[in-house]
């Protein structure tokens, strides 16, 4: 089985519960939405079989336990599920980044972080670890009755333009039961 790729590289995650943690990131190529505000790059760059991905994630990250599947969309690759389990046997603690439009079964120790954009699978929205709500201009709260009241719900603004900054804090704190702030760190320190 192949995959196709954007790019493999490691990091710290810029967002969300695990802001700051290390972790290697694996961007599948393609999504099966085209937002603009997307501010990703997920053309395909190189095709590479489940093993290669896997030494790849060794080599760029050697011991490092936590690989996001990010993209794009990257449940949208028939492959995936079969990199999940060669990760998780590598040892590796997985974490997916999708926007919830394609039900998948994942083993229950995957994080699951989702960013609903045009529309939400509720299997999805039900089994999500977390929700990241791109507030662009806007905050789409239209979003948040479809996930459990026990799942964190992080606002980001989108480019972390100052307008939507203001939207996100004023949010947050109107509600402060339900929403939490993320900002792109990565992008304040420069990091990719």
């Amino acid at each position: 089985m192949t995959l196709q790729l954007a790019e493999i590289f490691y990091s710290v995650q810029g967002e969300g519960t695990w802001t700051g943690t290390p972790a290697v990131f694996v961007r599948l190529a393609g999504c099966n939405l085209a937002c603009d505000f997307c501010d990703t790059d997920y053309a395909l760059k190189f095709v590479a079989g489940i093993g290669e991905v896997v030494a790849r994630v060794r080599g760029e990250g050697g011991d490092c336990p936590m690989v996001i599947l990010t993209g794009g969309e990257p449940l949208a690759q028939a492959a995936t599920p079969a990199l999940i389990d060669a990760l998780r046997a590598d040892g590796r603690r997985v974490h997916i980044e999708s926007n919830g439009t394609i039900d998948v079964s994942l083993p229950s120790d995957v994080w699951l972080t989702v960013s609903p954009k045009e529309r939400l699978h509720p299997a999805m929205a039900a089994r999500a670890n977390e929700v990241k709500l791109i507030v662009d201009g806007r905050v789409p709260a239209a979003w948040v009755a479809s996930f459990p009241a026990t799942t964190p719900i992080f606002l980001q603004p989108e480019g972390n333009k100052p307008a939507n900054v203001a939207l996100a804090v004023e949010a947050a704190k109107r509600e402060p039961a339900r929403y939490r702030l993320s900002l792109q760190t990565h992008k304040f320190i420069g990091v990719r």
